[in-house]
């Protein structure tokens, strides 16, 4: 369910490490419902971007608004509509799967929860797994855990980080269903993978992003076009020409 509403607008943002410069006045908006697909190579700044907006690092340079928030004055509003999903999330040891969610419910100040988190445990099937402790969990648990969490407050805005790489084929199929129903509702997803087919599979807009920088916001169609004397029509040929890539493996 796209809109016109703009949910998260970056302007400008900048960082970084001695003398890497890791983002370099990057600038990009999402809308709700959109599903913004980000790639680009080892190194492009794709993590810090994400960890940024995410409020893990701090806005150095440049501007996050999020829901109409400034991320830098108005942090907890901000992040009060914001979820992040990072590629290897880190539950708490002692609390069981089902405590996560009441934990989730009491942070965001949640009512009647409990019925949309027993039917969240059945969509990622974790019912035989709600009391179980985050220690004991496998990576993929632990994803579907973090699903089940960012979902629990249906947020206007949710940052993914190479979020199937611990499900197996079944999760993976899934969760793919699942991300699509959410940005259905009208929730914008940020998508970042190396897997450039779930990419050009999920996403309705593309990111690619270079050394930094933004080189290319759009549609794949649009991608298509925009490089069409240097790339055939798929991702992986469109990457390689935006990012000066002569071949290989697709990297991010």
């Amino acid at each position: 369910m796209e809109s016109t509403e703009t949910v998260l607008d970056v302007a400008e943002l900048g960082r970084s490490y001695e003398k890497h410069r890791a983002v370099d006045g990057l600038s990009f908006q999402i809308r709700a419902g959109e599903i913004l697909g980000l790639v680009g190579p080892n190194g492009a700044g794709k993590t810090t971007t994400l960890r940024t907006i995410a409020g893990v690092l701090p806005v150095k340079e440049g501007r996050v608004t999020i829901g109409g928030f400034d991320l830098a004055r108005d942090e907890e509003r901000a992040k009060r509509v914001m979820r992040w999903i990072p590629d290897d999330p880190q539950p708490f040891d002692s609390l069981t799967v089902h405590e996560h969610l009441e934990f989730t419910a009491a942070l965001y100040g949640l009512a009647d929860w409990r019925p949309r988190a027993e039917e969240l445990l059945v969509r990622f099937e974790l019912t035989e797994k709600k009391d179980a402790f985050g220690g004991e969990l496998s990576r993929g648990m632990r994803q579907k855990l973090a699903f089940c969490c960012a979902w629990l407050a249906q947020p206007r805005l949710v940052l993914m980080d190479e979020p199937l790489s611990g499900l197996d084929p079944r999760g993976i199929r899934s969760a793919k269903h699942e991300i699509e129903a959410l940005a259905s509702t009208g929730t914008a997803v940020i998508l970042s993978s190396h897997l450039l087919a779930l990419i050009e599979e999920l996403a309705t807009r593309l990111l690619i992003l270079d050394r930094g920088r933004n080189v290319f916001t759009g549609t794949l169609d649009e991608a298509r076009e925009r490089f069409r004397e240097h790339a055939g029509s798929s991702l992986e040929e469109i990457f390689f020409a935006a990012t000066g890539e002569s071949g290989g493996s697709a990297k991010a």
